[in-house]
């Protein structure tokens, strides 16, 4: 096969890709695919949100960014040959139906109480979307070019809920200890409090989470990975080089919490000092994290190679058959079908959200929930809702309490969560299910519903908690008792899996509590059940759903 040089091949691929030159038609295939995010966008609101508002994560904002740079500048590197191939498109295909399926159903692989994984994980959906794209317009030579920020795409969650788990909490104490016994090697006494350091009863310092310097070790982690990258490192001094950049992370917080200490024994004696020590800590922490990257910086362009191949001018490529050109504007064709789908969806859901009918008014933070007066021999008590500290609602709640004066039924119902397992909060907040299996009810309307249940015992109350998610008509949450791992999931409704409709499944959580905590689990998870299945055989989902779904 004939071959020619890329500087005289680009006037042939004006006509090529659609009467565009090489670096034009490659911008276009980018900016279809920042489009196309949006047939993704419950990954995309997810991630966002948690780099927003998660401190500790917020590092990862920056890895699309990073990612969609150094892989055009792979691209770049290969004269933007466009040599796609359709595996691209079947797993862009796959991306996305798996991430209609979870919007519209619950499906977690629960590996321990403490360790659950949503499926498919918002990581992986961020590695294959960007999988698919490279595929479908530049083809393995530009995945294998551009691999590496292709997984950096998988560190779009950072620091994941298990890492918090069992690294970050345990380097919360370690960081108040070494903080504790620097401030004692200066003769300076404290309270007993481990995490808490009092100088005086009314001045003193907590050690948080963030005070462990995951978020300073994080970055420069990321930043000597990068810079590795892009500096061609040998993979031994490049390992070596990102692990010396998250220890001289966690090396200059402990200076940081020292310096603190000292800040906090001087203020002790300038009492003007105390109400700036959160400025203080914020400025000492500043200037050592900037003296940190200056350092890290100097040691990567110490050991860079000076001598890293330069991009080749001109290159070897293929002269395009006429059918590779249809192949081309094929591409561009899916990519753009994939981008306005998505648009046009996220719109519709825009659409929802501001045309104001009555549905969506339930999901102000203040608006009350609506319920009925009465649901079989049960009575409404009262209503409330649950928001999260920052304002947004989570809950709207219902208290029904039985005519004999029995176990009292509390019912919360969610317009704006989606797809949800409590067992992932209760694991955040280091509480672990007493028993946890399925129960199925046969409601008013003779449908028989499942829901996951678990029982739990605080020290204060022992309660059982049931949930479910219904989507259209359709509701059902089902799990399996595990002592180390199982599923938990629902089924979805088939008729909102071929739809864009943006109506959201809508979560229900129920709970019964007992003030006896020293009730055995076993005797305690069969009479609450009993109490639950009671009040759910006279209570009809559909009906109590109507007001909360969207027309």
């Amino acid at each position: 096969m004939s071959t020619i040089p890329a500087t005289d091949l680009r006037p042939q691929l004006s006509s090529w890709a659609t009467r565009l030159s090489p670096p034009q038609a490659a911008g276009l295939a980018a900016g279809l695919a920042v489009l196309g995010l949006s047939s993704i966008r419950s990954t995309a609101l997810f991630l966002w949100g948690m780099w927003t508002t998660d401190a500790l994560k917020s590092i990862g904002m920056m890895i699309p960014l990073v990612s969609f740079i150094l892989i055009l500048r792979a691209w770049r590197s290969l004269g933007w040959e466009m040599n796609g191939s359709w595996w691209g498109m079947a797993i862009l295909a796959v991306t996305i139906a798996a991430v209609h399926l979870r919007d519209q159903a619950i499906l977690i692989f629960v590996l321990s109480p403490q360790w659950n994984i949503y499926l498919p994980p918002h990581s992986l959906v961020a590695f294959a979307y960007v999988s698919g794209v490279v595929l479908l317009f530049g083809g393995t030579k530009l995945y294998r070019a551009a691999l590496f920020p292709i997984i950096l795409m998988w560190f779009v969650n950072p620091v994941p809920h298990i890492f918090n788990v069992f690294v970050d909490l345990p380097l919360q104490r370690v960081s108040a200890h070494v903080a504790r016994a620097f401030a004692m090697a200066l003769g300076q006494p404290l309270t007993p409090d481990q995490m808490r350091l009092m100088f005086t009863p009314n001045f003193g310092m907590f050690i948080a989470p963030g005070c462990n310097g995951i978020r300073g070790a994080v970055t420069m982690g990321f930043i000597s990975l990068v810079a590795g990258y892009v500096y061609r490192f040998r993979w031994y001094v490049h390992a070596s080089i990102v692990a010396g950049a998250v220890l001289l992370g966690y090396v200059f917080n402990f200076a940081r919490l020292c310096l603190l200490v000292i800040y906090y024994i001087i203020a002790l004696r300038f009492t003007w000092l105390q109400n700036k020590a959160k400025l203080a800590d914020y400025i000492i922490g500043g200037c050592l994290f900037l003296g940190a990257t200056f350092l890290l910086f100097h040691v990567v362009r110490r050991f860079g190679d000076s001598t890293r191949r330069a991009a080749p001018e001109t290159q070897e490529m293929e002269e395009p058959s006429q059918g590779s050109r249809l192949f081309v504007r094929i591409r561009f064709a899916v990519m753009a079908m994939i981008a306005v789908f998505g648009c046009y969806g996220t719109a519709r859901a825009v659409m929802h959200d501001i045309g104001g009918d009555a549905a969506q008014t339930r999901t102000s933070p203040t608006s009350p929930g609506a319920f009925p007066e009465r649901i079989g021999g049960y009575s409404l008590v009262r209503t409330w809702n649950e928001t999260l500290v920052t304002g947004p609602l989570l809950f709207h709640w219902a208290e029904y309490a039985p005519a004999d004066g029995g176990t009292h039924i509390s019912l919360g119902v969610s317009p704006v969560l989606g797809s949800h397992d409590t067992l992932i909060c209760h694991s955040a907040r280091g509480e672990d299910p007493l028993w946890r299996d399925q129960l199925t009810v046969e409601m008013a309307n003779h449908v028989s519903v499942g829901f996951s249940a678990a029982l739990y015992n605080n020290g204060a109350v022992q309660y059982l908690e049931a949930t479910t998610i219904c989507s259209g008509s359709k509701c059902g949450e089902y799990s399996n008792d595990r002592r180390h791992f199982g599923f938990v999931y629902s089924k979805p409704d088939p008729h909102a899996l071929f739809s864009q409709d943006p109506q959201r499944p809508i979560p229900i959580l129920l709970k019964a509590e007992t003030l006896d905590t020293t009730m055995l689990p076993e005797v305690a998870r069969v009479k609450l059940s009993a109490d639950m299945t009671e009040f759910l055989s006279a209570a009809d989902l559909d009906a109590l759903l109507q007001p909360y779904r969207r027309r």
